[in-house]
C-alpha cells in the first residue's frame, strides 16, 4: 500500500511539472516566443530595394542593381562532389573548406553568406546545377549603382554586416549589406526598408513541411525610402574637376538654408569602387593609402589654421566690443611689433607703410597690423587678460566653431577656439595678448575646418545667423522638418556691425587680394587667405609652401551661395584659391563657365610634387598669415 502510493504520489508530482512546464512556456512564454531561435523553423527572407538617391535638382546619384549570393545552411548539407563545386563557383577547395567551417561555426542551423556578389555568367551555371547540392541556395541581392562616379565622401558605401554587428542588431543577419559611411550610413535605417520573412516548419529530418504557423510571423518586404539631398550635382563634379592634382576641401553652402551645395574633398575615388567582389581589395588600396588618404574627407575633418578669414571675427568682435570702429586707424610699418626682442616681430604685405589704415582698406589688404591690434584691444579690454580671452571665445564659438556643427553626416571635428582657462594652465596666469598674438591673423592655436569656414561665411552673408549645415532636402519628397536645420542660431554679433565687414570683403574683389579675378556682372564678397605651415623631419622645422584659402559669398545683396575654399600647400590666398572660388560662383550662378583661360590655369597647376616631399603625419605649427 504504501509503495502504490509512493508511486502515485512520484506520477502525480512529475506530471504537474510537465504540466506547469508547458504553461509556462506555451501561456507565459508564449507572446515572446521568436521562431528565429530554434532549429525547427526555417527562415527566408525577402530583401527590399535600398532607397534612391538624388540630387537637389533631381539627377540620379545612387541606384541599384541586382546581384546573387550563394546562401549555405551547414545542417541541411548532405555529401556533395567538392571539386565540381568549386570549379563552378571558381574557388579552390581550401576556400571552400573556410567558407564552410565559418558558416558553421557561426550558426549551422541558419543560413549565412557563402559566396557574395556571383558574376551574373557564373550564375547561370550553377542555378542548372544547384539542386546537385543540398544546403545550398541563391540568394538575390540588391547592390548599388553609382551613375555620376562622384561625390564618393558624400555617398559612402555599403558593406556586409560582420558577427559583433548581427549579435548586436537583431535585424541583421551576418553576411547581410549595411550603410557604412556618408550618407548610406547615416540614413541607413531610412533607406534599407525593411526586409520580409518567411517561416517554415522543419521536421526531425530537417525537411520543410510547411508554413510555421499558417503564416502568423510572416511579413512582406517594404523597399527603402527616396533621399532627395541638397547637393547641386554639377557644381559637385565642377569642383572635383578644378581639384585634380591638388590636396583640399571646398564647401559651398545655401546661406538662407545651410543646405549643402558642394562638399568637395580631395583626393577622392569613384564610389563604385567600393561595390561588388573588388570592393574587399579595393578597399585594401584605399585604406592603405596613407599619404594621399582618398577616404580621409578634408572638407569635414580636416582641421587647419583659418588663416586671414579669422580676421573678419575678430573685427566683428572689435566692434560689437566697441574697441573699435569704421574710423578706427593703425599704422603699418611692414609689420607688428610684439615684444622687444627682435624675432617679436609679425611682418605684413599690405604694401601700405606708414600711413594710417581704416577698417575697410584693413580687410581689402589683409593687413596684420590692423587686426593684431585689434586683438589686443579686446583680450586686453578690461585688464584682465583671461577674462578678455573667455569673452572673445564665448564670440568665437556663437559662429559655429570649436565643437561640432550637427550637420547630418557621420564625420567631423570639432577644430579647436582656445580660452583664458587654456592659457592660464599653460603659462601658470603670466600671459597677455602679445602671448598669443598669432589668434589676431588666425593662426596660434585656433583651429578650424573648412565646413566651418563656409558656415562663418553664411553666418557674415546672413548678417548674424546661420543654419546649421545639412545634407538632405526631403525624404520621399517630403521636406525635412527637424528643427536643428530650420531653426536659425544667431551669433553673440550685433546686425549693424556686419555691414562694414561685407564692404570690405566686397572690396577685396575689386582693389584687394582678389582683383585679378573678378565676376562680370556678379559681386562677390570675400577674404582671401594664406596660412604658414610646417613639418617637422629629423627633429628640424621645415617650413612649407602656404596653404591657400579663400571665403566668399555671391551676390553681394541677397546672397545664393556661401563658399570656403582650401588648397594643402597652394600658396596666396590669391594664387589658387581665389580663381577657384570665382569660377565655383560662375558655375553656380550662371550655369556656364566662359572664362576658360582661368579655369586651364587652374587645370594647369599640379601640386603633388609638394606632397610628394612631404613625410608621413607630419607635425605642424603655427606662423604668420597673409
Amino acid at each position: 500500500m504504501n509503495r502504490s502510493f509512493l508511486l502515485y504520489f512520484l506520477i502525480s508530482i512529475i506530471g504537474l511539472l510537465f504540466i506547469g512546464r508547458l504553461f509556462q512556456l506555451q501561456m507565459i512564454r508564449g507572446r515572446d516566443y521568436n521562431p528565429v531561435k530554434t532549429s525547427a523553423v526555417k527562415i527566408k527572407f525577402d530583401y527590399p530595394e535600398r532607397g534612391y538617391i538624388y540630387d537637389r535638382n533631381g539627377k540620379l546619384l545612387v541606384a541599384n542593381q541586382l546581384s546573387y549570393d550563394v546562401m549555405v545552411v551547414p545542417n541541411e548539407v548532405k555529401e556533395l562532389d567538392t571539386l565540381e563545386f568549386c570549379s563552378l563557383l571558381k574557388i579552390t577547395k581550401e576556400d571552400f573548406i573556410k567558407r564552410y567551417d565559418k558558416a558553421e561555426n557561426y550558426a549551422p542551423w541558419l543560413a549565412s553568406v557563402f559566396l557574395k556578389q556571383l558574376a551574373k555568367q557564373d550564375f547561370a551555371f550553377l542555378q542548372e546545377k544547384l539542386h546537385k547540392f543540398q544546403g545550398f541556395y541563391i540568394q538575390k541581392r540588391i547592390i548599388r549603382n553609382y551613375p555620376l562616379k562622384s561625390a564618393a565622401n558624400i555617398l559612402g558605401y555599403i558593406n556586409e554586416v560582420n558577427e559583433a554587428v548581427a549579435k548586436k542588431d537583431d535585424y541583421y543577419q551576418q553576411g547581410e549589406l549595411i550603410g557604412k559611411a556618408g550618407i548610406e550610413a547615416q540614413y541607413e535605417k531610412v533607406l534599407r526598408g525593411e526586409k520580409g520573412k518567411k517561416y517554415y516548419r522543419r521536421d526531425r529530418l530537417n525537411k520543410i513541411v510547411g508554413s510555421f504557423k499558417d503564416g502568423l510571423y510572416d511579413s512582406l518586404a517594404t523597399n527603402g525610402q527616396d533621399l532627395t539631398l541638397t547637393i547641386d550635382s554639377e557644381l559637385q563634379q565642377y569642383g572635383e574637376f578644378l581639384m585634380k592634382g591638388k590636396r583640399g576641401g571646398i564647401i559651398a553652402l545655401e546661406p538662407s538654408s545651410g543646405e549643402i551645395l558642394a562638399l568637395v574633398t580631395a583626393p577622392s575615388y569613384d564610389p563604385n569602387m567600393m561595390v561588388g567582389r573588388a570592393r574587399s581589395p579595393n578597399s585594401v588600396i584605399l585604406i592603405g593609402d596613407t599619404i594621399n588618404k582618398p577616404m580621409y574627407d578634408r572638407g569635414l575633418k580636416g582641421t587647419y589654421a583659418p588663416g586671414s578669414p579669422f580676421k573678419l571675427i575678430n573685427a566683428l568682435i572689435g566692434l560689437e566690443e566697441g574697441v573699435i570702429d569704421q574710423k578706427t586707424n593703425f599704422y603699418c610699418y611692414g609689420g607688428y611689433r610684439y615684444g622687444s626682442r627682435e624675432k617679436e616681430f609679425m611682418k605684413c604685405h599690405c604694401d601700405i607703410y606708414g600711413k594710417p589704415i581704416k577698417l575697410h582698406t584693413a580687410i581689402s589688404k589683409s593687413c596684420n597690423t590692423y587686426f593684431s591690434n585689434t586683438y589686443k584691444r579686446i583680450v586686453e579690454k578690461n585688464g584682465d587678460a583671461s577674462k578678455g580671452m573667455n569673452r572673445w571665445n564665448e564670440h568665437v564659438m556663437s559662429f559655429g566653431l570649436g565643437d561640432y556643427l550637427g550637420y547630418d553626416l557621420p564625420e567631423g571635428d570639432k577644430g579647436f577656439i582656445p580660452d583664458g582657462n587654456y592659457y592660464d594652465s599653460r603659462y601658470k596666469y603670466k600671459w597677455n595678448a602679445s602671448t598669443n598674438i598669432s589668434n589676431a591673423i588666425g593662426q596660434g592655436e585656433v583651429l578650424t575646418t573648412p565646413i566651418q569656414l563656409a558656415n562663418v561665411t553664411a553666418a557674415i552673408a546672413n548678417k548674424g545667423y546661420f543654419f546649421t549645415p545639412h545634407i538632405v532636402k526631403s525624404i520621399n519628397n517630403q521636406p525635412i522638418k527637424d528643427s536643428t536645420f530650420t531653426i536659425p542660431k544667431y551669433t553673440t554679433i550685433s546686425k549693424e556691425h556686419f555691414d562694414p565687414i561685407i564692404e570690405g570683403m566686397y572690396e577685396v574683389f575689386k582693389t584687394g587680394t582678389a582683383r585679378y579675378y573678378p565676376l562680370k556682372g556678379i559681386e562677390i564678397t570675400g577674404k582671401t587667405g594664406t596660412a604658414e605651415n610646417f613639418i617637422r623631419v629629423d627633429g628640424k622645422k621645415i617650413q612649407m609652401p602656404d596653404h591657400s584659402i579663400l571665403v566668399a559669398f555671391a551676390p553681394k545683396d541677397n546672397p545664393k551661395i556661401a563658399i570656403a575654399v582650401f588648397i594643402e600647400n597652394g600658396g596666396y590666398g590669391s594664387t589658387v584659391a581665389a580663381p577657384i572660388t570665382s569660377l565655383l560662383i560662375e558655375k553656380y550662378l550662371t550655369g556656364e563657365v566662359k572664362r576658360k583661360w582661368v579655369e586651364d590655369k587652374m587645370l594647369g597647376i599640379d601640386l603633388y610634387h609638394i606632397y610628394n616631399r612631404k613625410i608621413l603625419n607630419p607635425e605642424s605649427f603655427e606662423a604668420g598669415t597673409k
